[in-house]
Parts: C-alpha cells; sequence; structure tokens
C-alpha cells in the first residue's frame, strides 16, 4: 500500500445501523475509506470472491449463520492479506481465544473511541495486535492458563449461548437491566429472559450466585 492510498476498509456486522455508525466514526478521517459493509458473512464472502479489495476487515462476532470467528478463519485462510480486527461488545475468554485462534490480527470492544479505533487500524496494519485493555489482560490469562481449551468445555457443559454469556458480562459490571438492553439493542423483557435462562442452566436462584458459578468456571 502507497502511503498516500487510503486505507480500504470493509465492515461486517449484522445489524446495519450498527455497522453506519462505525462507519460514521470513521468518516472524520481521510486516510480512511470504508469500502464495503456487509450485513452478516455472505456479503462479504461474495465481496472478496469477486475480487474485493480490502487491507482490514472489522468484524463483529455473534451474528446469524456463520459467526464472526467462522468468518475469520475462513477469509484467514482464503485471504491471509486481509487483515481483521474483531469490533464486539463480547470480552468474555472463549470469544477471545477463539478469535485469536481463528486468525484475527485484534481484538476491540466496540465501546473504543473513534481515535483509539483509528490508532488500532494502524497498528495492525504495520504488524501489531491492538486489544482493548481488558482483553489484553484476559489473553494474559489465556497464556497463563496451561490448557484454555477447558474454557470452551466448561461453557459447553452449561449450554450458555453468546448472548447469554454478553449478558452474564454486563451484569457482572454492575449494569441494570435497562441498560443491558440499550447496549445490546434488546428490550428489557428480552433481557429478563435471558437472566431466567441463565438461572436455569447454572443451576443457581439469583443475581449473586450466577456471577459467582460462572467466575468460578471461568465463564466470565
Amino acid at each position: 500500500m502507497k502511503p498516500s492510498a487510503k486505507i480500504k476498509i470493509g465492515i461486517v456486522d449484522d445489524k446495519y445501523f450498527i455497522a453506519k455508525s462505525i462507519e460514521e466514526r470513521l468518516s472524520y478521517f481521510e486516510e480512511l475509506s470504508v469500502d464495503f459493509i456487509s450485513e452478516g458473512a455472505k456479503p462479504m464472502i461474495e465481496f472478496l470472491k469477486n475480487g474485493g479489495d480490502l487491507d482490514l476487515i472489522l468484524m463483529d462476532i455473534e451474528m446469524p449463520g456463520m459467526d464472526g470467528i467462522q468468518l475469520t478463519q475462513k477469509i484467514n485462510s482464503t485471504y491471509p492479506e486481509v487483515k481483521i480486527v474483531m469490533l464486539t461488545v463480547f470480552d468474555n475468554s472463549e470469544s477471545i481465544f477463539n478469535a485469536i485462534k481463528a486468525g484475527a490480527s485484534g481484538y476491540l470492544l466496540k465501546d473504543t473511541t473513534a481515535d483509539e479505533l483509528l490508532r488500532g487500524i494502524k497498528e495492525t496494519l504495520n504488524g501489531g495486535a491492538p486489544m482493548s485493555p481488558s482483553i489484553a489482560f484476559k489473553t494474559l490469562q489465556l497464556l497463563k492458563n496451561p490448557n484454555p481449551i477447558k474454557i470452551e468445555a466448561i461453557i459447553d457443559n452449561f449450554s450458555l449461548s453468546n448472548r447469554e454469556i454478553e449478558v452474564l458480562e454486563l451484569l457482572s459490571k454492575g449494569k441494570t437491566y435497562n441498560a443491558i438492553a440499550q447496549s445490546l439493542f434488546l428490550s428489557e423483557g428480552t433481557i429478563r429472559k435471558h437472566v431466567e435462562n441463565i438461572y436455569k442452566k447454572l443451576k443457581v436462584h439469583n443475581k449473586v450466585e450466577a456471577l459467582e458459578k460462572a467466575r468460578e468456571n471461568r465463564i466470565i
């Protein structure tokens, strides 16, 4: 890439309005150009297959059909020159481990500021691996764990979905149901249903017990 050329960015997110909000945040930087927005995995696969040219993709994780981690693995194996940075609300160990294993070059949370996102993009293209602070901390924990795959096995045993783990993570940060609903663009009733399912799967009766069990089993 020539020094004067714009950095060609792709965004993958099944929620189009979120992808557009990310594009808007990046529009203030003249050195960036959002060349393609993919509503889910399939359009991005077709775009690249038809010769679409991107330097870097900002990738969401939870999507119907092929999720962001599966898509990352597919793109990394077919188009290794395209860098991928996960841009998600998930900061649980399972997602981090699987994203790194799939070939992601960086892992940033969606509340990352526009300036931090720009730095992360540039760092990735210069060979770095940008991570939000909480992600970097959990990555170090994963490296210290002699068998990180145990994390996946534990989660599988409880049959928690990615969304339920996400709700647990936000509960652990002291978020109210209403705040979680706004953060995830869901109704408060849907969040309450997720929490009810979490209690059943973890065999607990309240939030304190749920968070304690989740931490004990390295789910969060």
